[in-house]
């Protein structure tokens, strides 16, 4: 049966024995059950599958999560992430701590902001090798952002080619060394009684803590569920992450925030669910047609992220042009397509 819980001898001897297993929703590259062993205790166990993948790349993405995983079981006091209770590398299968996830509430960002600088804070340089870098924008994104304003008639200011090689540079994730989620989305953060933990660790690596603290801002860009959060929220969120990285680190978050939204406004792979990454050019589909990811669109998406840049770089030091080109593509786009929608407030998450 391929849904049958994946769960040998060694698992086994290690956790208890399984006595009812209950198959859950998942991402198409994993399968994720909740188990009861007949102790009567809880465990979460999940495979990594092949599914869209060759072996190579699902073994890599096993030994990632696995990587992330014990990096978040550093945590002093409150735990980020599930426990990694065992695994069998062989068929790619790890059991996790069952967690009960407290469930929805409107007030749920301060907790997910003050874990995730909890988690970025638990490494360091000599942790470099432990997981990949972090990726980030490249050149052929920003060429393909330019040849978007090009597409719609929106006239490049000359500052900005030079601006966006800049921004590339300072992107470089090399020199930073926080542990990043990968997809800190809502859905893998789950509320307990003693804060949040985030789970699905597959696009764990490390890199500048500032690209998923941006998530806030720039609208949760690799999450299906992209959302808005303004005013007294955005700066509440904000305050929290960076307090709490201080307090751990005694440092203030090194980096420019304006620079991390921008990195993201210029991936177009970030318009598209996982699965489509890396397969054509992004923003050359968004004259042409407004694809849908979750239940907002791709050209809303970008709209969103337009005006944020624009709003965050009016007087940056090194990103005015951008922040000008921005302002004029979000212009465009509101009037060719008049119908596009503002992205839901965050108190509208649906879980």
């Amino acid at each position: 049966m391929p849904n049958r819980v994946p769960f040998n001898d060694v698992l086994s001897s290690s956790v208890g024995t399984p006595e009812h297993a209950e198959l859950l929703d998942s991402s198409p590259r994993s399968r994720v059950w909740r188990v009861r062993l007949t102790d009567r205790r809880l465990v979460i166990v999940k495979q990594i599958t092949d599914t869209g993948d060759t072996g190579a790349v699902a073994d890599t993405r096993f030994a990632r999560e696995l990587a992330g995983l014990r990096l978040a079981g550093r945590a002093a006091g409150p735990a980020v992430a599930p426990a990694l209770l065992a695994t069998h590398p062989a068929a790619r299968v790890m059991v996790l701590e069952h967690i009960d996830d407290l469930g929805r509430t409107d007030d749920w960002m301060p907790g997910y902001a003050e874990s995730l600088a909890r988690l970025h804070a638990l490494t360091g340089p000599a942790d470099a090798g432990a997981l990949p870098v972090a990726s980030g924008p490249t050149a052929a994104d920003a060429e393909s952002f330019l040849k978007l304003a090009g597409a719609l008639d929106v006239p490049v200011p000359p500052a900005v080619p030079d601006e966006l090689a800049g921004l590339l540079e300072r992107l470089d994730p090399t020199p930073h060394h926080a542990l990043l989620h990968g997809d800190p989305c809502p859905g893998n953060d789950l509320r307990t009684a003693d804060g949040v933990r985030f789970v699905d660790f597959e696009r764990a690596s490390l890199g500048n803590g500032l690209i998923e603290l941006a998530y806030f801002r720039i609208g949760f860009p690799t999450c299906w569920c992209a959302m808005s959060v303004t005013a007294a929220p955005l700066t509440e969120v904000e305050d929290v992450y960076r307090t709490t990285w201080r307090g751990l680190t005694g440092k203030d978050v090194p980096g420019d925030l304006a620079d991390a939204c921008a990195g993201w406004l210029i991936q177009g792979d970030a318009l598209v669910e996982r699965a489509h990454r890396g397969t054509v050019d992004q923003f050359a589909r968004v004259p042409a047609e407004d694809f849908e990811w979750g239940y907002v669109s791709a050209r809303e998406r970008l709209v969103h992220r337009l005006g944020v840049v624009a709003d965050m770089t009016r007087d940056h030091d090194h990103l005015h042009a951008v922040g000008r080109l921005s302002s004029a593509l979000a212009g465009r786009l509101l009037r060719r397509w008049s119908n596009l929608r503002p992205l839901p407030p965050h108190d509208a998450r649906p879980w």
